[in-house]
């Protein structure tokens, strides 16, 4: 298994020794998901966080007439999880499905407890990705409430440009907060300007 990418990770955050290291790996399960198949499911106990080695995911929010809301994406070098129900042990909220081929590792809740106790360097490293995940959503939900679609539409571009190429693009408005047709619009514009 190569694990360079999951080590890289880390230690943007905190420096683990061999040993811990070797420990943090025992904890973690590899998996390959395909294309189209879900990791979560709206309903199910959320006792997972995952790092997406490569591939990309995406996490929405089914409501009760079977309208989809993405929520979020992730990508390769991303930890994604309905965090609060994660962090709650509750059932999910979100689903989460690969967009594309994609291979993650799981982290069970127990197993994060777990690192916290045997490696304290690992309460440091989650408290930073939960406030940049903070960060994150809340930079994004001003974005939405006082930048105008078209730039909402080229962060998102500049941020996920392979997703931006390679999904559906009712998931890219439903993320955006648009409709399918007016990012269509936007679009057909951004070409247009371009010529």
């Amino acid at each position: 298994m190569n694990h360079y990418i999951i080590q890289e990770n880390i230690s943007k955050h905190i420096t683990l020794n061999e040993t811990e290291f070797t420990i943090f790996l025992s904890r973690l399960k590899k998996i390959q998901i395909p294309r189209k198949n879900t990791i979560l499911s709206q309903g199910q106990l959320c006792e997972n966080i995952y790092f997406v080695e490569s591939g990309a995911l995406r996490a929405f929010y089914l409501d009760e007439s079977g309208k989809e809301a993405t929520i979020m994406f992730a990508v390769s070098d991303w930890w994604v999880t309905d965090m609060y129900c994660f962090i709650n042990q509750k059932p999910a909220m979100l689903t989460i499905e690969a967009i594309e081929n994609s291979v993650i590792y799981q982290l069970k809740k127990s197993d994060l407890d777990y690192l916290y106790a045997a490696i304290p360097q690992f309460e440091k490293f989650f408290r930073i990705l939960m406030q940049n995940a903070y960060i994150r959503e809340q930079l994004r939900v001003i974005q939405n409430l006082s930048l105008p679609a078209e730039s909402r539409y080229e962060i998102f571009v500049g941020k996920y440009p392979d997703v931006a190429k390679n999904v559906k693009q009712k998931q890219i408005a439903s993320y955006l907060g648009i409709t399918p047709e007016f990012l269509s619009i936007i679009k057909h514009n951004k070409r247009k300007g371009l010529k």
